[in-house]
């Protein structure tokens, strides 16, 4: 609009810029809205065909670059002067730091006017850096030691003693607890099937076979049995208990199909604001798997209505069909 063909009364000036302003707060609107779409996160995302899953290992960087653009939603719509600042997170205080001292030759501390430069501080930059994984072998040496006084005697034969080998989970194996929990760890908490491990051991100059990784993770759920007695312990000693039971698939399981569907019973309990968490696999969704997991429990249980677990569980409030 010409700033000559302003209107001179007061009221319809006051009009025309109330409605400039109705136009500039539709137009910001639009603004974010746009900004939205364009750098917001994308939690829709077009399901994926098996070929496409694979291809992806291969782009993974440049699709997560392109998904995580460097403005989010809160960012775009958010005043100017309550935007969150970005900046790289300080690195943890309590790893370990090596120095490294990056300091001029004995030539160039001189000043051009001849004088000793002397120091006055440092300039430290910090770089993150991982020691790879090396395999080593722990060799235990336990001394023998033999009375000479009873060497001649017949009987029994000379006293021999020897210091007994520290607790293993592996008696007569050769991997040590350390290596248990790291193939553990590796395969059930970050979803690292045996075989890729065993190529990464492989590489490391050590053949050690699926077959023997899966036997060692066999031993170690026998060794946690104890724990998890006192898991479910915990979760019944509560006032109340959450569970329920999901579908899974179990490829090659003894005398079942492959297309046999199975559960995963999952119970949550204990302390108050320190809640444990039991997984459980069974065949079943049977209400036995549920009374075994909760045993004398007295408290609260929530769940939701499967008829066949309430039977067992509340047999005398439930009417029979």
């Amino acid at each position: 609009m010409d700033i000559n063909s302003l209107p001179d009364d007061p009221a319809v000036l006051k009009s025309v810029i109330a409605d400039h302003r109705t136009q500039i707060a539709q137009l910001e609107q639009r603004l974010r809205l746009l900004n939205l779409i364009i750098y917001g996160p994308k939690s829709e995302k077009t399901p994926r065909t098996g070929q496409e899953q694979q291809l992806s290992l291969f782009d993974e960087a440049e699709q997560t670059v392109e998904e995580h653009k460097p403005q989010t939603f809160e960012e775009a719509c958010a005043p100017a002067g309550t935007r969150r600042k970005r900046g790289r997170r300080p690195i943890p205080a309590d790893l370990p730091r090596v120095e490294i001292i990056h300091d001029l030759p004995e030539s160039e501390k001189a000043c051009p006017c001849g004088a000793e430069l002397v120091r006055i501080g440092e300039e430290v930059s910090e770089k993150l850096d991982i020691v790879p994984a090396k395999i080593q072998v722990i060799r235990h040496i336990r001394p023998k030691y033999a009375c000479r006084t009873c060497e001649g005697v017949e009987d029994d034969g000379p006293t021999v003693k020897t210091a007994p080998m520290p607790p293993q989970i592996i008696p007569q194996g050769i991997v040590t607890t350390g290596l248990l929990a790291h193939v553990a760890v590796a395969k059930y908490a970050d979803a690292l099937p045996l075989y890729r491990q065993e190529d990464q051991f492989a590489r490391l100059g050590l053949y050690i076979s699926r077959g023997t990784l899966a036997g060692w993770m066999i031993r170690v759920a026998k060794a946690c049995e104890p724990l998890i007695d006192m898991i479910i312990a915990e979760i019944r000693s509560g006032p109340i208990v959450n569970m329920d039971e999901t579908t899974v698939q179990v490829l090659r399981e003894l005398d079942r199909a492959n297309t046999s569907k199975s559960y995963m019973w999952v119970a949550q309990g204990g302390t108050p604001g320190k809640p444990v968490v039991l997984f459980r696999y069974h065949p079943t969704r049977a209400g036995s798997v549920a009374a075994e997991i909760l045993g004398d429990f007295k408290g609260y249980l929530q769940t939701d209505g499967y008829t066949g677990r309430c039977k067992k569980l509340f047999p005398a409030i439930l009417p029979r069909r």
